[in-house]
């Protein structure tokens, strides 16, 4: 890790310097699947950046899988990536996602993703935030059989936030999707690792997201675990964690700033250990009430017809992101007869978390703050 000084002499530096052998640690690539793509195990989110430098000296660092969608920023990040990654394109590898039902939208949202991206095509289009096998329609596959044989895309995929379960058998079985987008990360059970080995078995690339579990880290002076996470460390750990299986051919952590990036990349060079696990084993104990899971067992079950799981995600994004803007964006985007509703006006709730989280208070966090 660079100190300050050192940091600004660094930043200053072109960005061919910035990639030595004398000032990075050890860079990892696997082959994504049957794409062939020879990927950095730990690639690049972009999400919440806002920062253009981090994209383009992580590029000149020599990571080379960049992941982006036509939905985030409200379209913004993908012109904003297509900018930094311009110079780059050559040697990277580049992802976006649409969430478009219908066959000609989503063809229609591609050549707008390409022409934000400055690039004739991309390497991976994810059809994205898919939940059950039934959502991988017909309509969706045959545009991404179209965007391939028109040279708009290489390689198809899925995403998928919850219901790994049903997502990932329904890929594999479709033998049409190329690569996995899934949440995967210390919190979550043993029950998707099965899942991601056979997905490796049939050819297919798996990326991981998420892996933070949140990135929950607003402790005060005075709180007990303070001296514990006030130090860098939980969420390097949380991310060699995911790493360090090898059904997990890369990651896309959303990185914001140059200090994450140095982090991010030093977890290719080292291994996850014993202390890692200790970190995570605290971690997980303080954001039990706080980070949803995503197992969709609170979905449709609020009488009134909040969406939970969205509501719970929306939260997360203000409180554990940073990025309020995001969050209220997306909550101000719900329907108005949903967003009248107030969690305070039950005197139960409806909703018992079998991950323990905190349902009725985060959601009422999330309308006191969006609403």
């Amino acid at each position: 890790m660079l100190d300050h000084a050192s940091r600004r002499t660094f930043l200053a530096a072109p960005l061919a310097l910035q990639a030595t052998p004398s000032t990075t640690p050890t860079i990892k690539t696997k082959v994504l699947g049957r794409t062939g793509m020879k990927v950095t195990t730990v690639g690049f989110g972009t999400m919440i950046t806002s920062d253009a430098s981090v994209i383009e000296r992580a590029a000149g660092m020599g990571i080379n899988y960049f992941d982006t969608a036509r939905g985030y920023q409200s379209g913004n990040c993908e012109r904003m990536v297509g900018a930094a990654l311009k110079p780059h394109r050559n040697r990277i590898f580049l992802s976006t996602k649409s969430n478009k039902e219908d066959k000609e939208g989503a063809l229609q949202e591609l050549e707008t993703s390409l022409r934000e991206l400055q690039t004739d095509h991309v390497d991976i289009w994810y059809i994205h935030a898919k939940s059950k096998a039934a959502q991988l329609t017909e309509g969706r596959l045959e545009a991404q059989r179209i965007a391939k044989e028109r040279g708009m895309i290489r390689f198809s995929g899925v995403s998928t936030h919850a219901g790994f379960d049903e997502v990932i058998p329904a890929a594999i079985k479709s033998g049409a999707i190329d690569v996995i987008l899934t949440s995967y990360n210390f919190t979550m059970g043993a029950e998707i690792d099965p899942l991601l080995e056979e997905a490796k078995k049939a050819g297919i690339g798996v990326v991981a997201m998420k892996v933070m579990a949140g990135g929950f880290r607003r402790i005060k002076p005075g709180d007990p675990r303070y001296q514990t996470f006030k130090r860098d460390g939980v969420f390097p750990a949380a991310l060699r964690w995911s790493l360090r299986n090898p059904n997990v051919d890369t990651t896309v952590p959303s990185i914001t700033d140059h200090d994450q990036l140095d982090d991010n990349f030093q977890c290719m060079s080292l291994g996850y250990s014993s202390g890692d696990a200790t970190l995570l084993s605290a971690q997980r104990d303080f954001i039990r009430p706080l980070y949803c899971h995503a197992c969709g067992q609170c979905a449709g079950v609020c009488p009134k017809g909040l969406p939970v799981p969205e509501l719970l995600r929306y939260a997360m994004y203000a409180e554990g992101y940073g990025q309020f803007a995001l969050a209220r964006e997306q909550y101000l985007a719900l329907p108005e007869a949903v967003r009248s509703v107030r969690c305070r006006d039950c005197g139960t709730c409806a909703i018992r978390c079998p991950n323990h989280v905190a349902v009725a208070s985060r959601i009422m966090r999330a309308q006191e703050m969006l609403a």
